[in-house]
């Protein structure tokens, strides 16, 4: 499997930065890299600016000129315009990628995704302009489906999954479709993830379950487009330990009648140590995969809930 992966340049080691450094990220560049074809860009690259180059920031000038891309010592020295063409015309032409995802470089004026830093004519930083970098914006604006995260939040194990899983359920999406948006196409591929939407959001899987059993009412192009981001929204939330717990109560009442009581205790520790926190959600769902061998059932093998991702990115091992 090869997952298109736009990414910042310097988060995947090219020296494109304005000091020529980078800020290469191990585990997209080690752990993930074997399941993703990169599709590097650097902006202030894009627009022509040297490397080495003098640093760049998003200035407040008012309401009537808005956030500005200006160079730090010389605030003259506008790029404004030119970025914005750039994005727009970079982010319409990845739309026709099929990109499952994108790593942005945290706090930069032009890569950041939220929290950038907006400046006032004075010097000091705006304290009620939360910026967002004026590339990956544009991005946002574009490709609304589009699973985008900063490279310094894949430090956090929960971010780090959830963003995962995105992309490998975007790729899903698209290889569900790949003899053609169909209406059955589309409602196989929502079967597979009724789980994943009860863990990420019980109000979408119930909404959205809504909009599929309607989907003989609409054009089946436009459907799939509103559909695409809907699905891709619901599970941007994370999934948290009492929906996890709920999912796994779930699963577990498909075994009810195969296990004896010694497993059914077993089963049931497990999810409960699990809503304590005492054990990772790998310790019940490998046992659930075990039962699932020995007793198998079509619905929940075809689940993508149990087997998100490849295993060899163990990134279950920590929530």
């Amino acid at each position: 499997m090869s997952i298109k992966l736009g990414v910042s340049a310097c988060v995947i080691g090219d020296n494109v930065r304005f000091d020529s450094g980078h800020k290469r990220n191990q585990f997209i560049c080690e752990e993930l890299s074997p399941f993703i074809e990169f599709v590097p860009v650097c902006p202030e690259v894009g627009i022509g600016l040297p490397v080495p180059r003098p640093t760049i920031r998003l200035l407040d000038r008012g309401d009537e000129i808005g956030i500005r891309l200006v160079e730090t010592k010389n605030a003259d020295v506008d790029h404004t315009e030119k970025m914005e063409a750039f994005s727009r015309k970079k982010a319409d032409h990845l739309a026709t990628m099929d990109l499952c995802g994108y790593v942005v470089c945290a706090k930069s004026p032009t890569c950041g995704m939220e929290r950038v830093k907006v400046y006032r004519e004075n010097g000091y930083v705006s304290a009620e302009k939360i910026g967002v970098g004026l590339y990956t914006k544009q991005l946002m604006k574009r490709m609304p489906w589009l699973p985008i995260e900063e490279d310094g939040r894949l430090h956090d194990p929960v971010l780090r999954e959830n963003f995962v899983f995105r992309i490998f359920a975007l790729r899903d999406l698209y290889d569900s479709m790949a003899e053609g948006i169909t209406r059955r196409a589309i409602v196989e591929f929502h079967s597979r993830y009724k789980l994943v939407l009860m863990a990420h959001s019980p109000l979408d899987y119930k909404s959205l379950g809504k909009f599929v059993a309607t989907i003989a009412d609409h054009d089946i192009d436009e459907f799939y487009i509103q559909y695409r981001t809907l699905f891709m929204q619901a599970i941007a939330n994370r999934a948290s330990r009492k929906n996890n717990t709920n999912v796994l109560m779930h699963l577990q009442g498909y075994f009810k009648r195969d296990l004896d009581k010694k497993e059914k205790e077993e089963l049931s520790g497990l999810i409960h140590s699990y809503r304590q926190g005492i054990m990772p959600l790998l310790a019940p769902l490998t046992l659930i995969n075990h039962h699932l061998q020995q007793h198998p059932d079509d619905y929940l093998q075809h689940q993508s809930y149990l087997n998100p991702y490849p295993e060899s990115l163990r990134l279950r091992y920590g929530l």
